[in-house]
């Protein structure tokens, strides 16, 4: 039972923590528009490199990039909720609580996939953000793929009748 209780406790964790973020994202638009007009723009990258072609200069793009970031987000928190609460219906029937744990997984890899391909893959390489000393997310978004990853391990290990 305390394992069970402990993946549901960090599935609610990264519930918590996509909450905030997009709390803070939504009362404090500015600051983090910036990073991604920034990262779009490419005007913090080395000078005169040759991907500069890819920078995008609209922003009423960012805006679009943004707000999309956000929502996915806010759907993140949402699924770790929601499945949170599935697994802790299911808490005292180990059968059915992995049945129950699609919703948090679903939740879980949206998040790797937000921001791995999202920050990481995109942000930093198509991006070239790893090349700017003022708009560089990357290690951030490591730290978020590494700590949602190991509870996607962690929670999709199945549960036995004999788990304590």
């Amino acid at each position: 039972m305390y394992t069970k209780l402990s993946k549901i406790i960090l599935v609610w964790s990264i519930a918590f923590f996509a909450s905030l973020v997009v709390f803070n994202n939504i009362t404090d638009y500015g600051s983090n528009y910036q990073f991604v007009q920034h990262v779009l723009k490419m005007d913090t990258t080395f000078p005169n490199n040759n991907g500069l072609w890819r920078a995008i200069d609209s922003p009423f793009i960012y805006h679009i990039a943004y707000i999309f970031i956000i929502v996915v987000e806010a759907i993140v928190a949402a699924l770790c909720l929601l499945g949170g609460a599935r697994l802790l219906k299911s808490i005292n029937d180990s059968k059915q609580f992995n049945k129950d744990k699609g919703v948090a997984v679903i939740g879980l890899t949206l998040g790797i996939v937000l921001w791995f391909l999202g920050f990481i893959t995109i942000g930093g390489e198509w991006f070239l953000m790893w090349q700017s000393k003022i708009w560089n997310g990357q290690q951030a978004a490591f730290r978020l793929v590494m700590v949602i990853g190991i509870v996607l391990l962690y929670l999709t290990a199945t549960d036995k009748e004999t788990d304590a």
